[in-house]
């Protein structure tokens, strides 16, 4: 027994030196890339299935639980894949290179993107545009940091919300099938279904009754 304890401790200081090498630094990099990819992704997709599919979908109990649970999968996967690729294609153009270009992130970020990212799904196409609002943003701050557009005199986020929100509610209202479906089930429940009740129950305890009165 105290062997077994013994062999698991110098395992544990092998790997611990192992981990220390800075030689083998970039590798490391893409492995531990890849598991923060797979918590990440599960961290964040995990909450968001329960709630949506709890709020917006129907079926049994067990259909519901599969469905969180593919959608955290495919998430955690995904993000996995992505940092995987992304770390390794930096650590290999560093390295045929001599050194570290800003070009290098972002060829290696295509390539994962379009690699990983590229199947036309519905997790897919929310974290493509989680992106790319974020994007837009930080692609307008450095503007005005670079000297592209001048400093604003007065903060335009106001303007920017009513924009968003009136070109969201007209597409919602004219053209729904532009939208993606989890933002047509929010909207539908938020601004359809709040037009429907019967009386005090479907009014402010239930959203729909469920009855057959």
């Amino acid at each position: 027994m105290a062997g077994g304890g013994d062999s698991f401790r110098a395992l544990l200081r092998a790997a611990n030196a192992l981990l220390q090498q800075r030689r083998y630094h970039a590798a490391l990099a893409v492995i531990k890339g890849f598991r923060n990819g797979a918590v990440y992704g599960a961290k964040i997709r995990a909450p968001h299935a329960l709630v949506m599919t709890f709020l917006f979908k129907s079926g049994s109990l067990r259909e519901k639980l599969k469905s969180i649970a593919q959608a955290t999968y495919a998430h955690s996967r995904n993000l996995a894949y992505f940092v995987f690729t992304y770390k390794g294609l930096l650590a290999a153009q560093s390295r045929l290179q001599g050194k570290k270009v800003p070009f290098h992130s972002f060829l290696a970020a295509c390539i994962g993107g379009w690699l990983v990212f590229g199947d036309n799904n519905p997790i897919n196409s929310q974290i493509i545009m989680y992106l790319l609002s974020r994007i837009l943003f930080g692609l307008s701050r450095l503007a005005v940091e670079k000297g592209y557009i001048p400093q604003p005199r007065q903060d335009p986020f106001p303007l920017l919300a009513a924009l968003v929100w009136g070109t969201v509610l007209w597409l919602f209202e004219y053209h729904r099938g532009t939208l993606q479906p989890s933002l047509q089930a929010s909207m539908t429940y938020l601004y359809e279904d709040s037009e429907v009740w019967h009386d005090l129950s479907d009014f402010l305890v239930y959203n729909k009754r469920t009855d057959s009165k």
